[in-house]
């Protein structure tokens, strides 16, 4: 199957997740500069969030450039992806409410540990299809920082029963891990040429 109607509907659906997100953002109850402090910590879940969905956005359109087709397989599984990222505009709302309580900041983590897990699927599922020595799976290897991202988070899930802004630190250092766009598929694309 052709892959555009996949990245067409992910696209959208991308662009749906960041304008929940934002329709969640409330005016500040007074006019001058000092009203918007109550509101840091909802605009920091808000950024922190924006960047995570666009780090899978930018990563999501790499990879797709790098494959041929699609199958049933990998529409699941991008839907599968598409559910985990659904669902960051709800826990943002919710840690940007109660920063500093356990159950937000967890389930923040618990949100963004199954939304790697689900990227991974997808890869793993566009690497069959493509085969082993596609020009994807030379590019991505064996996902280091993938690996190390899933770590992190898992740490940070654990910290957030002891100590939340600690665990917030955490999902914000990967978050700057991947900031820095991942160039593998880029380059392996035009080494193609």
């Amino acid at each position: 199957m052709h892959k555009g109607r996949l990245e067409a509907f992910s696209d959208g659906s991308i662009a749906i997740f960041i304008t929940i997100m934002v329709l969640e953002l409330h005016v500040p109850a007074g006019a001058d500069w000092s009203a918007l402090r109550p509101l840091i910590p909802v605009l920091s879940a808000y950024a922190l969030s924006f960047i995570y969905i666009g780090i899978y956005w930018n990563n999501h359109h790499h990879m797709f450039q790098a494959v041929k087709s699609v199958n049933g397989a990998i529409l699941w599984a991008n839907l599968h992806l598409l559910f985990w990222l659904s669902l960051v505009p709800f826990v943002t709302n919710w840690v940007g409410e109660h920063p500093t309580v356990s159950a937000p900041v967890a389930a923040y983590g618990l949100v963004l540990i199954m939304t790697a897990i689900a990227y991974t699927i997808l890869y793993n599922a566009l690497k069959r299809h493509e085969g082993p020595e596609s020009q994807l799976a030379r590019a991505i290897g064996a996902d280091i920082k993938g690996w190390v991202s899933l770590s992190i988070y898992a740490a940070g899930v654990g910290l957030a029963f002891f100590f939340p802004i600690a665990s917030l630190a955490a999902y914000a250092v990967v978050a700057a891990i991947w900031f820095i766009p991942d160039n593998r598929i880029e380059r392996a694309l035009i080494s193609r040429g």
